[in-house]
């Protein structure tokens, strides 16, 4: 049997992914975690990447409204035995229940900066000018 290559992640992994992030996302919104930061703090978890065994879950999230994300990763992370022991009734159907690990995303800054590129005066200049060129050639058809 041949192994496939990819090392994109399977439908199982994405899956079992997206059901890890609803539960935590429940757990935090319920307000379970007992942790001054924690309870001042909206976190958003934008995905769950799963390891291919489904064993260790890694969590990207974004603190919204605090410009020093680090502390807010530690906190999540010194209480992820407790979130993970609090995500059992939702992923009951699981064989074992996931390490929890929680990454910074850094994401949306990068969407911040295509955004400022795409913004500036040159490609702003250059998109015109194409967009220019594209007209013309339909009037000439």
């Amino acid at each position: 049997m041949v192994k496939a290559t990819s090392s994109a992640p399977s439908q199982r992994m994405l899956r079992v992914g997206e059901q890890v992030r609803a539960a935590i996302t429940q757990v935090l919104q319920r307000g379970e975690v007992r942790d001054d930061l924690l309870e001042k703090t909206v976190v958003s978890i934008s995905e769950v990447r799963m390891s291919p065994d489904l064993k260790i879950a890694t969590a990207y999230v974004t603190p919204l409204g605090v410009a020093d994300h680090t502390q807010t990763i530690d906190a999540l992370n010194r209480h992820a035995k407790y979130i993970r022991g609090r995500l059992g009734p939702q992923l009951r159907q699981m064989k074992y229940m996931p390490e929890l690990r929680f990454r910074d995303d850094t994401s949306f800054d990068n969407y911040k900066k295509i955004d400022a590129l795409l913004r500036s005066p040159e490609v702003s200049r250059d998109l015109g000018a194409s967009a220019g060129k594209v007209s013309e050639e339909k009037d000439e058809e």
